[in-house]
């Protein structure tokens, strides 16, 4: 990979399992193992994977305006994050479209951690505070070790009290392995899963330990690629790969509006008082598509821009895809004109390697009430 500006303290661990460590914003991050990706997916959904994840940007917004410009960056009302919870939110630009998703940590009364992807989160943030009593401090040393899967709570209580009491979309300081960190209910799975907030120097201990102790569990390390499996099934977007950015209009520019990605939900109650909140009321009922499933007749998994037609017609494309080693199903998520993003439409699939019937589905595929990644003790 190119010589990047962030250091991965964990790089001699993901080569030793056959990484060749692809950039991920400024990172080495392990797209691949030697091993199959398969193993990786199975672990997650029946036991518990450890993966790192640490190319999410991570910084701190600080001062007495820190929450005022986070009220306004983002969809959240954060008056209602209170310290030790957290919340997902989104970000707009000044015409009422998506340009970044991000998660808000309350650390503090004028302390908060923002951790984001590939968006305009960072550039966001820096103009944001500029004149203001806030400061924003990039942590590229912060690494975050994500252990996701249904023992992944089993594992931790052996060695961090009350984590059996930890809420979703809450986080707490802690000990592990004698090494402070942060540990928080979240992560980009669709299960029950933890993201471990640990210094560089920290984060070879934590990830031996973790792998060492966790083997009887069955808890294993887990490759990057395995989120686009884990994310089809449980309906998590990844900008730029399931917006315009990546799968242009044909006459529009590109950006698309909460309501077409169905993000909508992240927009606190009554708020109005955020970037871009006007035209994006404006924008609702005026989707030119929405993010739908697709499930496909046979045990072949799609490609990205592979294009779905009804009728003949071309009606949508796809964004990603996965054949599930446990279910054997074919599955999508996909762009759709609205009038075909009706669950149960007839559809067909076309692509360099695939052609086949395919219907429509709402999303996500597993857990749609969400029980797994929101269950108490």
């Amino acid at each position: 990979m190119p010589l990047t500006w962030r250091y991965s303290a964990l790089a001699d661990r993901h080569r030793a399992l056959g990484s060749k460590l692809e950039d991920w914003n400024g990172m080495g991050t392990a797209w691949t193992y030697s091993h199959d990706i398969n193993q990786d997916h199975v672990a997650i959904r029946t036991r518990a994977g450890l993966m790192d994840v640490s190319g999410l940007k991570k910084m701190y917004v600080v001062g007495p305006h820190s929450s005022a410009v986070l009220n306004y960056a983002t969809t959240r009302d954060v008056s209602r994050i209170y310290p030790g919870k957290s919340a997902y939110g989104c970000m707009l630009n000044e015409s009422g479209h998506f340009i970044e998703d991000c998660v808000l940590f309350r650390m503090g009364p004028n302390a908060w951690m923002f951790v984001h992807g590939s968006g305009a989160g960072h550039e966001t943030l820096t103009n944001l505070v500029v004149g203001r009593n806030a400061a924003l401090i990039v942590d590229d040393d912060l690494h975050d070790l994500s252990l996701q899967g249904p023992v992944a709570v089993d594992f931790l209580a052996r060695h961090v009290p009350g984590i059996r009491d930890l809420k979703y979309f809450h986080h707490m300081p802690a000990t592990l392995f004698g090494r402070p960190v942060t540990i928080s209910r979240t992560g980009y799975s669709g299960e029950r899963g933890y993201e471990i907030f640990c210094k560089g120097e920290d984060a070879g201990l934590i990830w031996d330990t973790i792998l060492s102790e966790g083997k009887p569990l069955g808890i294993v390390p887990t490759c990057f690629t395995t989120l686009d499996w884990l994310r089809v099934e449980s309906y998590l977007l990844f900008f730029p790969y399931d917006m315009s950015q990546m799968h242009p209009f044909d006459r529009d520019p590109p950006g698309d509006s909460l309501w077409e990605l169905g993000l909508d939900f992240t927009v606190s109650p009554g708020k109005t008082d955020f970037r871009g909140a006007e035209p994006h009321y404006r924008l609702k009922g005026k989707e030119r598509f929405r993010i739908f499933g697709i499930l496909i007749e046979g045990t072949t998994a799609a490609d990205a821009g592979d294009e779905i037609l009804a009728d003949g017609k071309k009606v949508g494309v796809v964004t990603c895809a996965m054949v599930s080693p446990l279910t054997k199903k074919s599955m999508a998520i996909a762009r759709l004109d609205t009038a075909a993003a009706v669950h149960g439409a007839k559809l067909e699939v076309r692509g360099k390697k695939l052609r086949a019937l395919a219907i429509s589905h709402t999303l996500p595929f597993d857990d749609p009430e969400k029980k797994k990644r929101t269950a108490v003790g």
